[in-house]
């Protein structure tokens, strides 16, 4: 059964206060909070206090410090301006009195205006391509562990990369991935859900894209890998229940930090999301 229902209720956190809401955690397999889970969360409670009119065209946020996955997530909402045309909306996440993320979202009354956008690469279809839930599935037998969260059958997300990596022996390669993803069951027509949802995708095989031309992987080398920032810009309407593709590059590493840049397309070709990332890549030298 897919952890979809489980996700979709973890990402509407409880509102406590008028400015005040508590989440909990889905543990995907990851040591602390998978990023994109407290990204999806702080989008949805600074939208509560949005116009409907209104859909979140950007936001900005910083990771502080590693969530624990066994504690509840407090966050609070603070109103910045409610324009004529954009709502601003500042988000801390706190867990044992201290942020540990912090987010300013910003939403905008639909509009009508100038239209263009870059095409979407032409790679191969989804339908063609082989699941990542499979492909860890055979990682795993070798390894005698169990696939958990995103990386098992039941992961709230359905991952198709286009490219294959073998994490033992990764190699030299491009920084460049391509991964087609949907949901693991219906998301409801709403597009703050679709909105905070897509967030959620967006953290996932971002940094590491940036690891790909230096012959080294989680697998093969001892490192520490933390989301630092966060930024997105939502273009056009979400529809993850069917195919998306997610084009990931990352076009410097440097200074023990990986900057990569991630969008969405549809599966009509429509350029649906921007992302950009900055990283921690810190080698660990496992001979000292």
């Amino acid at each position: 059964m897919s952890l979809l229902p489980e996700l979709l209720e973890i990402l509407q956190p409880k509102q406590v206060e008028e400015d005040t809401f508590i989440g909990q955690n889905l543990n995907i397999g990851s040591l602390a909070v998978y990023g994109g889970q407290v990204l999806a969360q702080a989008i949805a409670v600074a939208g509560k206090s949005v116009p409907t009119t209104h859909g979140i065209n950007s936001l900005h946020a910083y990771f502080l410090l590693w969530g624990d996955n066994d504690k509840e997530i407090t966050f609070k909402v603070q109103n910045i301006r409610d324009g004529k045309s954009f709502c601003t909306r500042r988000v801390n996440a706190i867990q044992n009195g201290k942020i540990i993320f912090i987010l300013a979202a910003q939403f905008h009354r639909k509009e009508d205006g100038l239209n263009h956008q870059v095409s979407m690469p032409n790679v191969a279809r989804p339908e063609s391509l082989t699941s990542f839930s499979d492909l860890f599935e055979e990682l795993s037998a070798k390894l005698n562990i169990k696939p958990k969260g995103i990386y098992a059958k039941n992961s709230p997300i359905i991952f198709h990369p286009v490219e294959h990596e073998n994490p033992f022996k990764p190699g030299i390669k491009p920084p460049l991935r391509h991964v087609w993803f949907k949901s693991n069951g219906a998301l409801p027509n709403d597009q703050r859900i679709q909105e905070s949802y897509l967030a959620y995708v967006s953290d996932f095989s971002l940094i590491t894209t940036a690891l790909l031309p230096h012959n080294v992987s989680l697998f093969s080398q001892p490192m520490k890998l933390a989301s630092l920032d966060h930024a997105m810009w939502f273009h056009r309407e979400i529809n993850a229940n069917d195919w998306m593709l997610y084009v990931i590059e990352s076009p410097n590493a440097s200074g023990s930090r990986g900057y990569c840049t991630g969008r969405m397309f549809d599966i009509h070709g429509n350029l649906v999301a921007s992302v950009a990332q900055e990283g921690l890549i810190r080698l660990i030298d496992s001979k000292k």
